[in-house]
């Protein structure tokens, strides 16, 4: 197999609680190929990391490039990522992932190239401030709505990750004594509108004889888990239970993203991940409003959809590997558009 023409070619890994989208890029930041696998749901990280590894190189097929030759490929991480060591820890959302795994090295040495692994989140929001949404401002907080609340920070026009743990919004406390979060702790964001949390709630429900189509809609699907796209269906069937659920998720969200608008004051707001792409505008709309009872200042931030949809945390992840290598920084389009695609399907005839 030849590699196509263009060069530096990179690869980005966006994993997630349900799905593992790898994508193959140019310099233009253009799309050459992409591939979804679903995120297994037993066999903890050397599972997880298999079916990354196959992810890429279906993507690099599609790109007509073998994995040896990127110059790279990055990941963004769900868990504690140590950006050093590619070791990611604690990725609670993912399959018996309690302690460390070393993502970055067992990835690398499959694929034939390095490795460079950062949060999921963080790369996601640095995706939309260098080639989305985020480009006017110079400050910005990503919200990423999917299996837990993530969240990421833009501070001054450079990425703001503390010591390693900032940006965690999913885990602003909402309600003191709340209801228990997948972390362990009480009254979380996320413990109200994480989708894994959600899903656990759902189940709950129904098994004390809470009348919801969403598992009937997950199993003629052909899914294990409550998609983002199951609970979208859902709503569009006015399911009672599901609009329940949403319905807690978007207070819940409203209170936790003001009171960190409240601290940081950024200038802009992107909402993203899974369930936020999903749902889309409408449901951004309805998490501006209920911020609005929270918020402090009279001068309140832009908040906006994600302009890169499913394709953020890819894109972010190979970003990753422009910064620490210094191949294919260019900046990406400059008339203020989303990147361009490479072909008009990915390696498993979706649409990217």
């Amino acid at each position: 197999m030849e590699a196509v023409g263009r060069t530096p070619l990179r690869g980005g890994i966006d994993l997630g609680g349900t799905k593992i989208e790898a994508i193959v890029v140019d310099a233009d930041q253009t799309v050459l190929g992409s591939s979804r696998h679903p995120t297994p749901a037993t066999g903890g990280p050397t599972a997880v990391a298999a079916e990354m590894v196959a992810a890429v190189k279906a993507a690099c097929q599609a790109a007509n490039v073998e994995p040896n030759q990127l110059v790279g490929v990055g990941v963004g991480s769900p868990g504690v990522v140590d950006d050093a060591t590619g070791v990611v820890s604690s990725a609670r959302n993912l399959s018996n992932w309690e302690g460390s795994f070393e993502l970055g090295m067992t990835l690398s040495h499959e694929l034939g190239t390095q490795v460079f692994v950062g949060n999921d989140v963080q790369v996601a929001t640095d995706a939309e401030f260098e080639l989305g949404a985020g480009r006017p401002y110079s400050s910005l907080l990503g919200v990423m709505w999917g299996t837990g609340i993530g969240g990421g920070l833009i501070l001054n026009r450079e990425p703001w990750l503390g010591r390693g743990g900032a940006g965690e919004i999913g885990h602003m406390v909402v309600r003191i004594n709340g209801r228990r979060c997948p972390c362990g702790r009480r009254g979380c964001t996320e413990a109200y509108a994480g989708r894994a949390a959600m899903e656990a709630r759902a189940r709950k429900k129904y098994e004390q004889g809470t009348s919801t189509d969403l598992f009937k809609l997950m199993r003629e699907r052909g899914r294990t888990k409550l998609t983002s796209s199951v609970w979208a269906r859902a709503l569009e069937h006015g399911d009672k239970l599901a609009t329940e659920l949403i319905d807690e998720a978007v207070e819940a969200l409203g209170a936790g993203i003001a009171s960190a608008q409240n601290l940081l004051d950024v200038q802009a707001i992107v909402v993203g991940g899974g369930l936020g792409v999903r749902l889309g505008q409408p449901f951004v709309d309805r998490i501006t409003k209920a911020m609005g009872p929270h918020l402090f200042n009279d001068v309140r931030p832009d908040i906006m959809l994600a302009a890169l949809g499913d394709l953020a945390g890819g894109l972010g992840a190979a970003l990753l590997v422009s910064r620490r290598t210094g191949e294919g920084d260019q900046a990406g389009p400059t008339d203020g558009s989303a990147p361009a695609t490479g072909s008009d399907a990915s390696a498993t005839g979706r649409p990217v």
